[in-house]
């Protein structure tokens, strides 16, 4: 794998030894990937107090929990992308035993349908979990503690019906379903449901007043799989990761990937620092923007997060039921590289022609008394605000007639850009999703009408 510099890893190294260490953390492995691989991972602790001292890697398997909610997010979308479902179908469309009327999918992917957040029955008390049948049964008997969309509320529940809907829809169980569509097309030979007997940590609890370890139990959650299900190594969610950053249409595309980074309601109402897309956690930090999601099971608490923009994902495998919080581990790994290690800029490197028919748009136009400044890259019309950060990007628009173009993304994403010229063809003025846009700075009262 391609490395990373050498000061990067040390300083990486030592985020974990310490985060192992000051969380007092049997076990844990942070890694790196970027530009579409794992390039880096680190191993602090024991993969297993009976063999002290031999730390787990990145081919160790941790359960990663509700991680697995991702690759059910994706499953659901891409059965909407091939026409199976609508996100806005009510849940009794295709669970028809459904008695909770009206909680569409949308919601379910988005906590944002006010069920409960567990299976009825104490399941994590009594550690006795539903199978499909019970599951479907219990449903009907949960409460909707919530109003839709009113406020985020977690819920295990929800996401284990969701498995209910891929399985339908596909015609086999969840994990069949996951590992057809996700797992094998991108080579996840370690993503399984449970440990897989392979290399493993061992997961712990560490009390809070003494220093001697309680091995947790290895649960089997039934029809829950789909919620907090899977295990997986750092080198799987590597994987997964880069293709968070950069998906392959053969699972997903790339516009229904960021359909799913887009937020649908904040979870952090205080200080806007996290919010939930269609299944993915969307957590700020600074000027940051990380997408991904924690997991959580007895012994075992992880976190993937990938900074998209950069295609950099950070992971936290922690074999520790009261390891500190993942996601800190995570994004400061990704945080770190990005500082001691940047990716160099594209080169810059000469366009095509700019076509005939834009060469007198190129410059400045004013709207609503703010110029844009209108250019060509690779053939393609682009507009920005002189005034905007260099972290926005442009208006792109895409020729969809004679002098008519559709905004494809930036500012006013969706909306048409006309052209009107005069007699001699030469463009006059601009109508930008209806607003006017003309060579000189108008007042509203100076427009002809």
């Amino acid at each position: 794998m391609t490395e990373l510099a050498a000061q990067t890893q040390t300083a990486l190294t030592r985020l974990v030894a310490d985060r192992q260490a000051t969380g007092r953390v049997p076990g844990v492995v942070g890694a790196v990937a970027r530009a579409g691989s794992l390039v880096w991972s680190h191993g602090a602790g024991s993969a297993d107090l009976d063999t002290p001292g031999v730390p787990p890697t990145a081919d160790s398997q941790f359960l990663i929990a509700s991680q697995s909610k991702t690759l059910t997010a994706v499953a659901v979308l891409a059965l909407r992308d091939e026409g199976k479902l609508s996100l806005d179908d009510p849940l009794e469309t295709h669970v028809p035993e459904s008695k909770h009327g009206g909680v569409t999918l949308r919601q379910m992917l988005s906590h944002a349908s006010g069920m409960q957040r567990e299976p009825v029955g104490d399941v994590w008390d009594l550690m006795r979990f539903p199978d499909r049948d019970e599951l479907v049964a219990g449903w009907n008997d949960a409460e909707r503690v919530g109003k839709p969309h009113h406020r985020f509320h977690y819920s295990n529940l929800v996401y284990s019906l969701l498995g209910e809907v891929v399985a339908r829809l596909d015609g086999k169980p969840w994990y069949d379903a996951i590992k057809a569509r996700i797992l094998d097309p991108l080579e996840m030979r370690r993503t399984t449901v449970g440990m897989d007997g392979g290399p493993a940590a061992t997961g712990y609890y560490v009390p809070p007043f003494t220093d001697v370890p309680v091995q947790e139990p290895l649960l089997d959650i039934k029809a829950m799989a789909a919620c907090g299900g899977l295990a997986s190594t750092a080198e799987d969610l590597a994987k997964w990761a880069m293709f968070i950053a950069n998906p392959v249409s053969e699972v997903l595309s790339k516009e229904t990937l960021d359909e799913m980074c887009q937020v649908q309601i904040m979870a952090d109402t205080a200080r806007w620092q996290l919010a939930f897309g269609l299944g993915f956690m969307l957590f700020r930090r600074g000027d940051s923007l990380f997408v991904g999601h924690d997991g959580g099971m007895p012994g075992h608490i992880t976190s993937t997060f990938v900074h998209r923009e950069s295609g950099t994902a950070g992971i936290c495998l922690q074999s520790s039921t009261s390891a500190p919080a993942p996601s800190l581990l995570a994004t400061d790994l990704i945080t770190k590289v990005l500082d001691l290690d940047p990716l160099p800029a594209d080169p810059w490197l000469p366009g095509t022609p700019v076509p005939a028919e834009l060469t007198g748009v190129l410059g400045t136009w004013w709207t609503e008394g703010s110029p844009f400044t209108f250019t060509v890259k690779a053939g393609v019309l682009q507009a920005k605000s002189p005034a905007a950060a260099d972290w926005q990007a442009p208006a792109v628009f895409d020729r969809i007639a004679e002098d008519t173009y559709r905004t494809t993304s930036g500012r006013e994403t969706g909306e048409l850009l006309t052209i009107t010229r005069d007699a001699t063809g030469t463009p006059v003025k601009l109508h930008w999703a209806t607003y006017l846009c003309t060579r000189e700075p108008l007042a509203f009262a100076d427009i002809p009408h």
